[in-house]
């Protein structure tokens, strides 16, 4: 099976409810509400990371609605995932470039120079996995390890919703609101309501939050300003790549940390739909790496499968892959629409906050269940140990330094687990 199989074409076939596998679909109504629904999970971290690193957020929306549709073929549709903008660049980016933190950064060519590398780099990790199987990296990851590494990156995101997204006490209840609301829509609807737990949820708070903040003055009001300013349909700022190699050698090992998270996604959505995805791991790698090029070609940020869409997935039990070219088109349409970009935007920050806070919570528990279905034994020292410390170091956000690269608390966390476990598990 070659890695770019373009032959090999997805099932899609017609499913009514309970669990719905990625090779099934619902009626497409159904299936173009749960598309929405893994944009709006995905929005506000694949336009929060161009914005820290200075690049333009309508094409990073583009680039990943693109960069799912190459990850939906490449794998022949048979691994539901979305691409979005990786916070795993944010570091070199910044490092590399000299980014002060507002506007477009002036020098993004030379990040986009990086990014290409990198992405050069995860494809051709990608070409050997095809080629020589997982086994090797089931040694190096076995389940304490990858259960490990999804919980971490749904505890080292937390600190995103609860720190940095509520400005006040206004903004901290309406968080507390939302994540209600949603918990309230899942638990106490049926149907596709139930189904559409996020996007209900959010529409929920988002009424309350326009009560209390624009109808009753306790909160900062909506601004629907830039939704009226925005035109329909526009280009994005594309930007052409500059290749400096000391640019390129900083950003490239990010390639390293993408990897770890692929494989962890992966791992995570086996374990949920039940379904032996290890076939298909080196294409996944294979497509992460070529839409990031794709996207690092024309001015747009690394991209990775996406924890909040992996979070989604595990709450309304839809893991087919018709949702994510649904989500794609989408994407796309954003893209090309600063009018529908500023409509999202326009949700409040502390109502993004709390649908974050669920979405974030499900990875974690997405992990754990990886523990639970492969039985881990934590009465092993090796399999207790190597746990309990990858799980501080990640939400701790334990942070190495190698000269100008900064290998943060998901990277720490991924390598350590996997160095740590290799060091502490007996000889057989």
């Amino acid at each position: 099976m070659s890695l770019l199989n373009w032959q090999e074409r997805p099932a899609s076939a017609l499913a009514g409810g309970g669990v719905i596998d990625p090779d099934e679909r619902l009626p497409w109504p159904q299936t173009a509400a749960m598309g929405v629904q893994h944009v709006v999970a995905m929005f506000g971290a694949t336009v929060l990371a161009p914005i820290l690193m200075g690049f333009d957020p309508n094409l990073a929306i583009l680039m990943s609605g693109i960069g799912t549709l190459i990850f939906y073929f490449v794998t022949g549709g048979k691994v539901p995932s979305y691409l979005g903008s990786s916070f795993a660049f944010i570091g070199v980016v910044i490092a590399a470039t000299g980014y002060a933190g507002q506007g477009l950064n002036a020098h993004i060519g030379v990040a986009l120079g990086g990014i290409i590398a990198c992405g050069l780099l995860y494809t051709l990790i990608g070409a050997i996995v095809q080629a020589v199987g997982t086994g090797w990296i089931e040694r190096l990851m076995p389940p304490v390890v990858t259960g490990a590494v999804v919980a971490v990156i749904g505890l080292n995101l937390a600190h995103i919703p609860v720190k940095n997204m509520a400005a006040g006490n206004f903004d901290s209840w309406m968080q507390l609101v939302t994540f209600v609301c949603v918990a309230l829509v899942a638990v106490f609807t049926r149907g596709m309501v139930q189904r559409l737990l996020i996007l209900v949820g959010l529409a929920l708070a988002t009424l309350v939050y326009l009560l209390l903040a624009n109808g009753m003055g306790l909160g900062k009001p909506m601004d629907f300003s830039g939704i009226a300013k925005a035109p329909w349909v526009g280009w994005p700022n594309f930007t052409a790549p500059v290749f400096d190699p000391s640019a390129m050698l900083l950003i490239a090992p990010v390639a390293l940390i993408l990897v770890a998270e692929n494989l962890g996604h992966i791992k995570a959505v086996a374990a949920m739909t039940g379904k032996n995805l290890d076939p298909y791991i080196g294409r996944a790698f294979g497509a992460d790496g070529l839409a990031t090029m794709v996207s690092g070609s024309v001015g747009g940020t690394g991209v990775t499968t996406y924890a909040e869409n992996i979070g989604v997935m595990a709450a309304t039990r839809i893991y087919s892959t018709a949702v994510f070219v649904v989500a794609a088109g989408v994407a796309l349409v954003l893209g090309f629409s600063p009018k529908f970009g500023a409509l999202i935007q326009a949700i409040p920050l502390p109502v993004m906050g709390g649908v974050s806070i669920v979405v974030f919570g499900l990875i974690t528990i997405a992990g754990a269940k990886i523990w639970i279905d492969n039985q881990v034994d934590f009465s092993q020292p090796a399999n207790l140990l190597t746990a309990a410390i990858t799980l501080v170091l990640g939400t701790g956000d334990f942070t190495l330094q190698f000269g100008s690269f900064a290998l943060g608390g998901i990277g720490t966390a991924t390598f350590g687990a996997v160095l740590l476990h290799a060091l502490l598990r007996r000889r057989t």
